[in-house]
């Protein structure tokens, strides 16, 4: 699969995202979708991201969720977003996963990244 048959799986895989969240009562703001090479080379060498973000390729979302209008910070609030996402496709991952935890993120693996 290209990359660009990617980005295009992806987008639908995030629209059907943000419907079981709605239907679960949660509400979803985007955080990051899309970052600069700058930016996540500058996060990487702060500590806060890692190389070769999935996000310069348009495959990965960061998205805030809400509860009866309070954010919900914790990786274990998105804990059923998460399985949801990952059921979606095999090259979906959840970033509540990660070695680093990362509950808001959701991504299509590529070149090997996640």
């Amino acid at each position: 699969m290209t990359l660009r048959q990617k980005q295009s799986l992806f987008v639908r895989l995030v629209a059907d995202l943000i419907e079981y969240a709605t239907s679960l009562g949660f509400e979803l703001t985007f955080g990051e979708a899309y970052r600069s090479p700058e930016e996540a080379a500058r996060l990487a060498a702060a500590g806060k991201g890692i190389t070769g973000s999935l996000h310069t390729s348009r495959l990965a979302v960061d998205v805030n969720l809400f509860m009866d209008g309070v954010y919900q910070p914790t990786t274990r609030a998105y804990e059923p977003l998460g399985t949801f996402w990952e059921a979606q496709h095999p090259l979906c991952r959840w970033g509540g996963r990660f070695t680093r935890s990362d509950g808001n993120h959701f991504s299509l693996t590529h070149g090997g990244r996640a």
